[in-house]
């Protein structure tokens, strides 16, 4: 059965990305009201503003890094809004592209505290809430969940995590009534992506964004989202031609690794960094 949207209230964190406006635009045209939670609090209230007065739309500053923050802006949203019905965390980084000998540690773990343990954040702090209203909980991953590319360990770590826990939660809270989704689109236009598509090792990495990693429209990936918060599923793939590939991804490996990433690839990329594999001369 679906699940209207109507006069339902959606928080988002990371509202003020690409993904996160065209994702309240297309929320506030199911007739739900939306909370634009974001690190940049002009963007969100700028948004805001155009999406409506604030009994449908309103922003408040937020850093997913933080859980008494988040806690607060959640009980400040449920209380201006009468309630919250489903919560998207959104919020995230794109990590360091490059090997692990040369990585600074500081940039594995703001990428593993953004992507995983933020999510974990928003939907601790948003969980009471959505629980009373019998709600979804939905985390916006990536292809990286299941095709891991070398050179972004982090990000591949982070993601597959975030699968690994909305698959764990998922009978945890079924008990409540409270569903829980995971959203895994391959490229699509973002600011994080348009600071990859810049970058000649990316480019060298996904081959230069054809054939597997072609680029996906952004409105597939928000139609894509918008349908499965309505009907709660528990995963959304987009495009939906990876759907087999991201339900046995285990048995494909292999083969990704062997043609999707040979190691002349591979190696040419961590050329750009470094002579050897292990960062020595």
């Amino acid at each position: 059965m679906k699940y209207d949207l109507t006069n339902r209230t959606v928080a988002i964190t990371g509202a003020a990305g690409g993904l996160g406006q065209d994702l309240a635009k297309a929320l506030r045209a199911r007739g739900a009201s939306v909370a634009l939670l974001d690190l940049d609090a002009d963007a969100v209230g700028d948004l805001a503003e155009r999406l409506g007065d604030d009994s449908v739309a309103r922003g408040w500053q937020t850093d997913v890094r933080n859980l008494d923050n988040l806690t607060e802006v959640m009980d400040a949203v449920a209380a201006h809004f009468e309630g919250l019905d489903v919560v998207v965390a959104g919020a995230g980084t794109g990590g360091p592209i490059g090997p692990i000998a040369g990585m600074a540690p500081g940039d594995w773990e703001r990428t593993i505290d953004v992507n995983l343990n933020g999510v974990w954040r928003t939907f601790k702090a948003a969980l009471p809430h959505v629980a009373f209203q019998r709600g979804h909980l939905l985390a916006v991953a990536s292809m990286a969940s299941f095709v891991h590319s070398p050179l972004h360990s982090p990000y591949s770590a982070s993601k597959a995590g975030v699968l690994g826990m909305c698959n764990s939660l998922r009978p945890e809270l079924r008990q409540f009534g409270v569903t829980v989704g995971s959203a895994h689109p391959s490229f699509f236009r973002s600011f994080m992506v348009d600071e990859v598509l810049d970058d000649p090792v990316a480019r060298n990495v996904w081959n230069d964004f054809s054939g597997l990693f072609k680029l996906v429209p952004r409105e597939t990936v928000v139609d894509a989202i918008v349908g499965g918060i309505e009907r709660r599923a528990e995963q959304i793939v987009v495009p939906r031609r990876f759907t087999a590939s991201a339900k046995v991804s285990g048995l494909f490996r292999p083969l990704v690794e062997r043609f999707v990433f040979p190691d002349s690839r591979v190696m040419q990329a961590i050329a750009h960094f470094t002579t050897t594999p292990f960062g020595t001369t």
